[in-house]
């Protein structure tokens, strides 16, 4: 049976079928020129990607990833959405040994489309499943390179009311006072989230802290409050 991976030159064939060159210049430019893109909209991008996202179902945790090593190397955009989409689809297949690998999927070709969905689809997910993950994500708060940071405050994006709030005020705390816009902002919408569930509680944080949080956190945190 085929691998995720078997299918990955269907998979450049099927976009470079629907790629758009006018809409590549596009979405290279939003993205700051960080990667080079086919210009393929999302949705054809999906649609187009069934059969390897499919095979995704009996792969183990390994091909998976495997497949998404594969995608990382291609120098097109496209590629590692695709890549993002298959292991957010059979999150439940990757295990506690696989989070290595998926740090090192956030540490290259780093900009904030890959590093947020990894973060929120399929590094949250499996710390959900196994709590023992805690620790690295803690680990994480503090690591030098900024993606990896923000992978950690962003993690628990979709865990509304399952959401340890303590953890996310203390990675809010750590990281409040770093001026790089992108920790900013991800610190504020972390808190955004959160206050879905409990809005005085992120009310009380954001003004216990004061003039600790930037000017950017502060609004992102208190954007629909």
């Amino acid at each position: 049976m085929a691998t995720p991976a078997d299918l990955i030159p269907e998979l450049r064939r099927q976009l470079e079928c629907v790629a758009q060159s006018d809409r590549a210049a596009v979405m290279a430019a939003y993205m700051k020129h960080r990667a080079e893109f086919l210009g393929v909209p999302a949705a054809e991008r999906k649609r187009v990607s069934r059969p390897f996202i499919a095979a995704g179902r009996t792969a183990t945790s390994d091909q998976l990833l495997d497949a998404a090593d594969i995608c990382w190397a291609q120098p097109e955009r496209e590629f590692q959405y695709a890549a993002i989409d298959l292991l957010r689809r059979w999150h439940t297949t990757l295990l506690p040994q696989s989070l290595p690998r998926i740090e090192s999927l956030i540490r290259e070709r780093s900009w904030w489309d890959t590093v947020d969905a990894i973060a929120a689809n399929v590094v949250g997910p499996l710390v959900a499943r196994f709590p023992e993950l805690v620790d690295v994500m803690d680990a994480w708060v503090d690591d030098s390179d900024l993606w990896i940071a923000r992978a950690s405050v962003l993690h628990q994006l979709t865990f509304a009311g399952d959401t340890d709030a303590e953890r996310l005020f203390s990675a809010v705390d750590r990281r409040c006072g770093d001026e790089d816009f992108f920790m900013r902002k991800a610190c504020g919408w972390a808190l955004r989230q959160y206050a879905r569930h409990d809005p005085d509680a992120v009310r009380a944080f954001v003004t216990d802290r004061g003039d600790r949080l930037s000017g950017l956190t502060r609004r992102e945190a208190l954007r629909r409050l």
